[in-house]
């Protein structure tokens, strides 16, 4: 009997163990997991067993491409699952920190999803060429950086919308770089399905610390993400963390030593690289930090 009743569905908001999952038929639910365990991400597909007019339970997560989350010592944080593009959300001000900026990227490439980085206020003139500057070592390596005005509609849709069609785009950013407006010029009515959303769950003002996917007006679908202001990436291994590093590629296998952690070996191709100014000094840094940091805590 059950059976007939189990539908598949895509997780379009997660808020503690309420999930909303809008059906196949473009019906959206409440769902809760079934039993304890709840490692659904927003983006997720699932299987869902209907259960009254409004509500549902999720049976099953099917398999995902990816997911994006960061750990640290106090907790693990999952952003989207089956992400084709992540939109980086910077701004001229307040400034930016590079250091979550590389973490967000090296975290992206080590679940194989494409980057995006969004230069926001760009029409703020004092401020565009220091922040050119510092997201130069980001866009050496092919990350694609697109200047706009979140403020400025057209302008938000002539150059990045032709990026966002037909994907599953998630926006991340610190807070304070003007992302909700940029959601909000993208997708002109997300603050009244927040509110409505927000009402359904009777979380009040707490459903802003959630995160939703809308659906995009010209095709594809758009998640919004909380601001964050660290970004732990201990669950991922020391191979990994390399391979996160794009610009460390065309060295990998030059080193002298085979297992070279490119830290102080001699004969390290990536150390004479950044030597050289091939690799900017504040990257390789950032690579160190990342390896001192899970090693200090040991792995999961």
């Amino acid at each position: 009997m059950g059976n007939e009743k189990e539908v598949c569905g895509r997780v379009v908001s997660a808020h503690g163990r309420h999930y909303t999952i809008e059906l196949t038929d473009g019906t959206q639910r409440t769902c809760f997991p079934k039993g304890k365990k709840t490692d659904a991400a927003v983006g997720d597909n699932v299987l869902v067993q209907l259960e009254g007019e409004e509500e549902g339970v999720i049976v099953k997560r099917l398999e995902r491409r990816n997911l994006l989350y960061r750990s640290d010592d106090m907790r693990t944080k999952q952003f989207a699952a089956n992400v084709d593009l992540l939109l980086i959300v910077v701004a001229t001000t307040p400034a930016f920190s590079d250091d979550l900026v590389g973490r967000a990227l090296v975290a992206a490439r080590a679940a194989g999803i494409h980057c995006l980085i969004i230069l926001n206020k760009a029409d703020i003139q004092e401020n565009l060429k220091t922040a050119r500057e510092r997201l130069k070592p980001f866009s050496a390596f092919d990350i694609p950086v697109i200047e706009l005005s979140a403020l400025n509609a057209d302008q938000v849709n002539a150059t990045l919308l032709p990026h966002l069609r037909d994907k599953t785009c998630l926006l991340l950013g610190q807070s304070g770089m003007g992302k909700s407006t940029l959601l909000n010029t993208l997708i002109p009515n997300a603050k009244a399905q927040t509110q409505a959303h927000s009402i359904a769950l009777d979380a009040g003002k707490h459903t802003t610390t959630s995160t939703r996917l809308y659906d995009l007006p010209q095709g594809g679908h758009l998640i919004d993400s909380p601001g964050f202001q660290n970004f732990g990436l201990y669950h991922l291994s020391n191979t990994e963390i390399e391979a996160g590093f794009a610009e460390f590629a065309p060295y990998t296998g030059q080193c002298r030593f085979y297992n070279c952690s490119h830290r102080h070996e001699p004969g390290c191709a990536i150390l004479e690289a950044v030597k050289s100014g091939a690799i900017p000094p504040s990257r390789h840094a950032l690579y160190v930090r990342l390896l001192a940091e899970n090693e200090a805590q040991g792995r999961y």
